[in-house]
């Protein structure tokens, strides 16, 4: 595996005030927002791995960020998608949960992209409800020919693979997993595919170094040809 294949380039890191321009539910707990304003006209995302900090304040005036995926962008319209999955608590969650047309946020970044080609011959993708956005960006991405294989936990993944949400020019086959316990042990029993490929996979912390360690320790593979992030950490707010 030659590891010049996956390529790291950095973007200036911009602060930009955008204005909600459509919401729309994809699935119950899970949000499509769309921002608008001219600050989006030289926005930057080469990646479906990147993220963006999306910027609010506490009651105290407190800054609080948290990461999101660029979903899409549209440059001629100026406007950039975001998805959110609702959890039971928290303020990104709550700021989702309500979003209107016409409130004013801060995006800014991202600040680099990690750039995975599209031509291996398989690739994985798999995750909770928090790679959901990636995942699905990445399947808008593969041409024809990649065999893709989409292991995916929770309720908002099976409710969105039943919508047909799943799709793209590749051949996708997806596999609906009750827990992160279960991804695991899909990872475990996974006979993994001959020839030229890359894994990605991101989710709850505990379940992305259980994974890592399958893969890169149990099963040998390559860590320059998978990408395997903790997204967040059970108990910390949302």
């Amino acid at each position: 595996m030659n590891d010049k294949r996956v390529q790291r380039v950095r973007h200036e890191l911009k602060s930009r005030d955008v204005t909600v321009s459509a919401v729309r539910e994809l699935a119950p707990n899970f949000v499509s927002v769309t921002f608008k304003g001219e600050s989006l006209h030289d926005f930057v995302s080469s990646s479906y791995d990147d993220h963006v900090k999306f910027i609010l304040h506490d009651a105290d005036g407190e800054r609080v960020m948290r990461d999101y995926t660029p979903r899409h962008y549209d440059q001629a319209a100026c406007e950039l998608t975001l998805e959110f999955a609702l959890h039971a608590e928290g303020m990104m969650s709550d700021w989702a949960r309500r979003a209107a047309i016409g409130q004013q946020v801060v995006i800014a970044g991202p600040r680099g992209s990690m750039i995975i080609p599209t031509d291996y011959q398989w690739q994985i993708l798999a995750g909770d409800a928090t790679a959901l956005p990636a995942i699905r960006r990445r399947l808008d991405e593969l041409p024809a020919g990649v065999d893709v294989q989409v292991l995916v936990s929770g309720d908002e993944a099976a409710a969105l693979h039943a919508a047909g949400q799943f799709v793209g020019a590749a051949q996708v086959r997806v596999q609906l997993l009750p827990t992160p316990e279960a991804m695991v042990d899909a990872f475990h029993a996974m006979r993994l595919p001959e020839g030229d490929g890359f894994i990605w996979c991101a989710g709850e912390a505990k379940m992305a170094k259980q994974v890592r360690d399958i893969l890169f320790i149990d099963k040998g593979f390559p860590r320059d040809a998978a990408r395997i992030s903790a997204y967040w950490k059970q108990g910390a707010s949302a």
